[in-house]
């Protein structure tokens, strides 16, 4: 696998209410949990952000990520912006804010952590070009986990999916996001990001791309 590979992911065309795509959300936080991404995230925030700072997050999806950093206390809501294709979840704290619609279509927001949960993947190298570019100068942090594209995590997955017993529209996707997902310095350069940051990436052995740049 040594060029990414962009599929449609059966997830995204199914409706919000499809039995098959609940129980493959409810499936996707058991391999949040496994992978650790969330974990990961917030010990990043806890280690370098400042008090006051704001945090976006990408792809917010069911909002628990964003909301564990507000419970953790290391946001408070009012500095706390999210962007996805889904609604306002009922439960997002009303002095939060939240941006429905697609992150190429909206200039990014004012903050200075971005972050990002297996989320950049299903992005061309030309649109996250166009996401880099549009960075806020206050942002100084990004932290983001995605998957790494390694064969063997490829292996690791169906083994995984077939213990689990996870269904048919976690197997197909988790296999598409490895294909999709990135090694070494890809992210950074297809976000354009310049000299000015130090980039760190580590490779899981669960399978996370974890991506931290700092300026």
């Amino acid at each position: 696998m040594k060029h990414r590979a962009l599929q449609p992911e059966l997830l995204d065309s199914l409706p919000s209410d499809d039995p098959d795509a609940l129980r493959a959300r409810e499936e996707m936080l058991q391999v949040n949990g496994i992978m650790g991404n969330h974990r990961w995230i917030e010990r990043m925030v806890r280690r370098h952000a400042e008090p006051g700072w704001h945090i976006t997050e990408l792809g917010a999806g069911d909002d628990e990520l964003s909301l564990r950093l507000v419970n953790a206390g290391l946001c408070h809501a009012g500095l706390l912006h999210a962007m996805d294709l889904a609604p306002r979840p009922d439960n997002w704290p009303l002095n939060a804010q939240w941006t429905s619609g697609d992150v190429l279509n909206h200039e990014l927001p004012a903050s200075e952590i971005v972050i990002a949960n297996l989320f950049l993947h299903h992005f061309t190298t030309e649109q996250l070009r166009t996401l880099g570019s549009r960075l806020s100068p206050s942002t100084r942090l990004i932290i983001a986990a995605e998957p790494a594209r390694l064969w063997m995590h490829t292996v690791l997955g169906r083994l995984f999916c077939e213990l689990a017993e996870l269904n048919h529209v976690q197997r197909h996707d988790m296999q598409a996001s490895i294909r999709a997902g990135f090694r070494g310095d890809e992210l950074r350069q297809a976000l354009g990001l310049s000299n000015d940051w130090q980039v760190s990436v580590q490779m899981h052995p669960l399978g996370g791309y974890r991506f931290l740049a700092m300026r």
